[in-house]
């Protein structure tokens, strides 16, 4: 799964390198979260959680156009996906992802897959490492964060899929009746990387941005084909603080090696070795 990642990035500095048409950044949509966003929507997050609203690239036509083309845009949107149909907003909190296995088959992220997919840009993510040999106080494995990113320093782009639902108890002009959201897709992990754990987010290479994009592509085999796992040893990952755990925490700091004298039963993904 993919429950932490790191966007150490405001949305200008998103505009060139996804090749961004419109700028919507600035616009907000109702946030899922009870109190203000800490650091602020738009502001570098080195802890994003679910249900902070982040960074996310979508292609869509302007909806007050007509006939207009679609654009490639920038937007800030609400991680954990909120169905159309769904009760109530407070749902996206178990949708943060989606199985790629799955994603065409499952009612709550098929018409999404189809039609409305995302790009959602990150440093890297966090997983946690359940240890074979160490225990916590509570005799339960030992749980190690790790963060995970693009060995060749390539920008990373999750597979997204967004979707928009609206309050119907608010009132019709009522800017906070809507929340757009969207989930993270998730494949097995990569060799070496399956020894953190046995998921991890789908990353698209750059050249499959657009056609992931690509409003047009509606095929489901199509759509399945991009999901494809892609060349191994992408990925390089290391030990990290066990600060990450709270959303409380941020600063690039999260992202140093943790000491050496602060690991115990962690198995180094590369090699497989045990730390003790």
């Amino acid at each position: 799964m993919c429950g932490r990642y790191a966007a150490s990035f405001a949305p200008d500095d998103l505009l060139q390198d996804f090749d961004i048409e419109q700028d919507r950044s600035d616009e907000r949509s109702r946030s899922l979260l009870v109190n203000p966003q800490d650091p602020p929507v738009g502001v570098p997050d080195w802890n994003v959680a679910p249900s902070k609203q982040a960074p996310v690239v979508l292609t869509r036509a302007p909806r007050d156009e007509p006939g207009a083309t679609a654009l490639r845009q920038l937007r800030m949107l609400s991680w954990g996906l909120v169905p159309s149909w769904a009760k109530d907003a407070k749902i996206g909190l178990r949708m943060i992802n989606a199985r790629s296995e799955t994603l065409l088959d499952k009612g709550a992220y098929r018409s999404a897959a189809i039609s409305r997919r995302c790009l959602v840009p990150a440093d890297g993510w966090y997983e946690w490492q359940a240890s074979p040999t160490a225990v916590d106080r509570k005799g339960k494995p030992r749980k190690q964060p790790f963060f995970i990113h693009r060995g060749d320093g390539e920008s990373i782009a999750f597979a997204g899929v967004y979707e928009f639902w609206r309050d119907k108890s608010a009132a019709e002009d009522d800017p906070n009746a809507w929340v757009v959201s969207y989930t993270i897709v998730t494949t097995a992990a990569e060799p070496g990387m399956d020894r953190i754990h046995d998921r991890q987010p789908v990353v698209l290479d750059r050249d499959q941005w657009a056609s992931w994009l690509d409003p047009t592509l509606t095929e489901p085999d199509d759509v399945r084909a991009l999901l494809a796992p892609r060349a191994m040893g992408r990925f390089e990952a290391w030990p990290v603080g066990k600060a990450v755990g709270s959303s409380r925490n941020n600063g690039p700091a999260l992202l140093e090696p943790a000491p050496r004298a602060d690991l115990e039963g962690v198995v180094d993904p590369m090699t497989g070795e045990v730390l003790e």
